[in-house]
């Protein structure tokens, strides 16, 4: 084996951002069959949870450890949101433009891109993350008065949310594609799913968020 390098040039790897957020409500079937762009968006905060060992003693030594299931939660943080939202958010809207709250929230999709940068290059590469089964939690909205030193509100909403099923996995509620690792036009069929299709010769395309099986069946020829 050869000696191991380290921080040879180009594989200072680092990761920031978050741009290209679509909120994709979940149908009555559990897919997300119309994605949403989510314009505004300052953070997203993942909280991944559980996966935590009891251990158990038997014949006087610990005999074993039993890991709890594992979890994924997330912060959405942001200075506006889409009309879409009113739903995730507990709110209906019995005529246009009056909305009540308090209302049953609807489960949601979410996707979102965060930029891989090494020294060599700010824009190696990105990373789009998918999140299923997404439920929002009430959360506060604080409103000020304007005063000399201005600032927008930031809404914020902690999320829950519940696997999906993957074929011969665990049930996930989060996937991540490495732009990096994977052929480009695998990338660009995924990208035209979540995003949608317009013009250029062929026929229009509505955004939709692809369950993890369909997900990983694009990059089998990765």
């Amino acid at each position: 084996m050869a000696e191991l390098a380290f921080d040879a040039t180009g594989e200072r790897y680092f990761e920031t951002g978050v741009n290209k957020c679509v909120l994709y409500p979940m149908d009555e079937s559990g897919a997300y069959p119309l994605g949403v762009a989510w314009n505004g968006i300052t953070a997203v905060t993942e909280s991944p949870s559980g996966a935590e060992a009891t251990p158990l003693y038997a014949d006087n030594i610990k005999y074993l450890n039993l890991v709890s299931a594992e979890e994924f939660a997330a912060t959405i943080e942001a200075f506006t949101y889409p009309d879409e939202w009113a739903s995730c958010d507990g709110s209906a809207e019995p005529e246009t433009g009056v909305r009540i709250g308090q209302q049953p929230r609807s489960q949601f999709g979410l996707s979102y891109k965060t930029i891989i940068g090494n020294d060599a290059s700010p824009d190696y590469g990105y990373k789009l993350h998918l999140v299923y089964g997404c439920l929002a939690a009430p959360s506060e909205k604080g409103f000020a008065t304007i005063n000399d030193a201005p600032e927008a509100i930031t809404f914020s909403w902690e999320v829950k949310t519940t696997p999906v099923a993957v074929t011969d996995y665990k049930p996930t509620s989060v996937i991540v594609i490495d732009s990096t690792k994977v052929a480009e036009e695998d990338l660009a069929v995924l990208e035209a799913a979540l995003y949608g299709v317009t013009g250029e010769g062929q026929a229009d395309t509505d955004p939709y968020l692809p369950l993890p099986d369909a997900v990983i069946a694009m990059f089998g020829g990765s």
